[in-house]
């Protein structure tokens, strides 16, 4: 067909096209999608759910940890509060005030949390808070059973980046790692924990990083003190029924 046949359609025209077939051109939305059919994914998923499966073992505790950017917003113009008929005011125009990272820590079945913003997620960065997490907060743990994605800062290089070779072998010594398959964040507790986060501590513009911190301690305090534990439902056996698509056809 010549383009010369084909019709001038206006707005009004394709619009009421696209509506009745429900088709949105303009509109898209980003999703990870898991892959078909894959071994390595499949085993990096089950060797997750079994270490969820795990009883309590204060010797070994299970922690997962998880990372996200965070934008540190300002006022332009002062908000004006709420009051009795008013709702609170804030105006739709802000100043950008730089990124950072929030580190959350959670070990699930103690109902414990420990979250930390830095003005960046370096190598480095990643390695100071797994020192802190070994010897501060769980300095009688024997192993740190650490579950995290595999973000190119989360590995041991990481802590010989940071510290010395015995001070590095020591700490990772005492590590043992399990990585999250890709494309399944939500296997992740601490992933979780930072969705509950955003909505109970961050649904506001923060300028600042020590007020950021300050905003993260008071809700780490107060959850800590509820000892709000996480127990996981989801199973391996679950997993082979409901991702079955997931495992190769043997």
């Amino acid at each position: 067909m010549l383009t010369e046949d084909i019709p001038d359609l206006d707005h009004s025209t394709i619009g009421r096209v696209l509506k009745k077939t429900e088709l949105r051109p303009h509109l898209k939305k980003c999703w990870t999608i898991p892959p078909k059919a894959n071994a390595a994914f499949a085993a990096a998923m089950e060797n997750v759910l079994a270490v969820y499966a795990r009883p309590y073992d204060p010797a070994r505790p299970v922690v997962c940890m998880d990372e996200k950017p965070y934008q540190l917003l300002g006022q332009v113009r002062d908000p004006i509060p709420a009051e009795p008929g008013h709702d609170h005011k804030e105006d739709n125009e802000y100043v950008r005030c730089g990124t950072c990272s929030i580190f959350v820590w959670v070990e699930p079945l103690r109902g414990w949390r420990r979250v930390h913003a830095l003005s960046q997620r370096t190598k480095i960065d990643w390695a100071g808070q797994v020192k802190h997490l070994l010897t501060v907060d769980y300095p009688d743990a024997k192993t740190m059973v650490l579950v995290m994605d595999n973000l190119n800062t989360h590995s041991i290089g990481s802590l010989y980046e940071a510290f010395e070779p015995d001070e590095a072998f020591a700490l990772a010594q005492r590590l043992e790692i399990h990585h999250t398959p890709k494309h399944r964040s939500w296997l992740n507790i601490a992933e979780i924990e930072l969705s509950a986060q955003a909505r109970q501590c961050l649904d506001r513009r923060i300028n600042d990083l020590d007020t950021l911190n300050t905003e993260l301690t008071a809700w780490q305090t107060a959850t800590n003190t509820d000892q709000r534990q996480v127990h996981w439902q989801f199973t391996t056996t679950d997993a082979r029924i409901k991702h079955r698509h997931l495992y190769p056809k043997t």
